[in-house]
């Protein structure tokens, strides 16, 4: 995952995640593994990171025309979080 450029009608990133609760851990795993990587192959992108008790585990993304795409990813393993992850910036056209 790291290392990859997204293409240019993706506009933002924004990630909402418990900072405690066992249905976010495997979001927060991905976080921690993925973000110095994806930061780097896109300088330019907004990458938010919003923490919050007990919030639904979500990464939203919004592309050009301001077309917004939200996946919920509570429970999951951060290896099911990435090909979700891949799968919602893949929509990027």
């Amino acid at each position: 995952m790291s290392g990859r450029a997204f293409s240019k009608s993706l506009k933002e990133l924004r990630v909402h995640m418990s900072q405690n609760s066992p249905a976010s851990r495997g979001l927060r795993d991905f976080i921690v593994k993925s973000y110095p990587g994806l930061k780097e192959a896109n300088p330019g992108l907004p990458i938010l990171i919003r923490e919050a008790s007990g919030v639904e585990s979500r990464i939203i993304a919004r592309f050009e025309l301001g077309r917004e795409r939200k996946i919920v990813v509570d429970n999951l393993s951060a290896s099911d979080v990435e090909q979700k992850f891949n799968a919602l910036v893949s929509e990027a056209k």
